[in-house]
């Protein structure tokens, strides 16, 4: 087990609001481990469940064994990095990172031993005497890093720490974040509506949506086989296609939609007659040549298309849902389709999912 942070049967209420139902679920001691999903969805209410701000309604949430719930947040071995890092302006970058070990009776010389230590860590060296508005953004999420690392938790909490940041400093974060959990072998514990950042960075990611998680797994499963409607739709880009299950053998299933019948795997096992969805990633789908494909085709008016340097977007004329999106990578000789042209695409059947009918994520 080691220190292994279990949650058996959480529930958390609020009145009558539910905001994370029967949780269950152990996160491995070492782990790099995301909660992700769209606001509201009970994410930051297990987060701050295990800093020791509110307690279950129901459950235990244990840590290497030791019941959690009951102690406060001072009594917890976890450190939480808020979402606006709450750095203290008026100290210096030592200051800032010694000043829980200045609470706890640490003495001078060995707070600035540790300071020194996470400095080095954090790729700061010789920036102690810095003051908190002499640093740009990345570098104060890393002196707000180092502080909540000074006391030695044995879990880490990161409440959102990168959503003020521009985009290439958060790609930036993403791996320097990760670099440094693996060097310090602490349990990160990361809460994110970002899907790239929780994909890039984690060993594994649990999908939640309306206070339930949907599926936990590594980011690859996460993104090439989900498990519902919902983490389909959150996940990345996805074509839809809604239909009715008419025929299901072999791990495959055949299902009646607008575009005609649609192949694709059937990891749920729906049988025939059952309501489906079935998703295609943008980057699946292929131009068909000469206008033709034995299974899976797709003909349909061009919209517009995309340029976005590194792939290229075509949207296609869906007359039963959002328009379908063909991803295309750019390799310099990407063809150009007038609006209005009549496009053809396929699919292979290992490239599509079927998927029971149900909450779909917001556009």
């Amino acid at each position: 087990m080691g220190n292994d942070l279990v949650f058996n049967h959480v529930v958390k209420r609020f009145g009558d609001f539910t905001a994370v139902h029967d949780l269950n679920l152990t996160i491995q001691e070492g782990e790099f481990f995301s909660f992700l999903g769209p606001s509201g969805c009970g994410k930051t209410t297990i987060l701050r469940m295990v800093s020791g701000f509110i307690d279950p309604s129901e459950g235990s949430i244990s840590l290497g064994g030791q019941d959690l719930v009951g102690l406060g947040p001072n009594r917890r071995p976890t450190a939480l990095i808020f979402q606006n890092l709450a750095l203290f302006p008026l100290m210096s970058v030592a200051e800032n990172i010694g000043f829980a070990l200045e609470v706890r009776g640490v003495g001078k010389a060995a707070r600035l031993r540790k300071v020194e230590q996470l400095l080095d860590l954090i790729a700061l060296p010789g920036f102690a005497d810095r003051g908190i508005d002499e640093l740009s953004g990345g570098q104060k999420q890393r002196v707000a890093i180092a502080r909540a690392l000074a006391v030695e938790p044995k879990v880490l909490l990161l409440d959102e720490p990168l959503s003020a940041l521009d985009l290439k400093l958060r790609q930036h974060m993403r791996a320097e974040l990760r670099a440094i959990q693996k060097r310090t072998g602490i349990t990160f514990i990361y809460i994110t509506h970002d899907q790239g950042e929780a994909l890039a960075m984690s060993d594994r990611v649990a999908v939640m949506s309306q206070g339930h998680v949907e599926q936990v797994g590594v980011s690859s499963d996460i993104y090439n086989q989900p498990e519902t409607a919902f983490v389909a739709s959150f996940v990345g880009e996805n074509n839809l296609f809604a239909g009715r299950v008419v025929a299901a053998s072999d791990g495959v299933a055949q299902v009646e939609t607008s575009f005609g019948r649609l192949l694709g795997g059937n990891p749920r096992g729906l049988k025939q007659g059952d309501e489906a969805f079935v998703f295609v990633r943008p980057e699946r789908l292929r131009l068909a040549p000469s206008g033709e494909a034995d299974e899976n085709a797709l003909t349909s008016t061009v919209l517009g298309e995309v340029f976005e340097g590194i792939t290229v977007n075509i949207s296609l004329a869906n007359p039963k849902g959002r328009p379908i999106i063909v991803t295309m990578s750019n390799d310099g000789a990407v063809p150009s389709f007038a609006t209005g042209a009549l496009l053809s695409t396929y699919f292979g059947r290992d490239h599509a999912t079927v998927l029971p009918q149900g909450s779909l994520a917001r556009a």
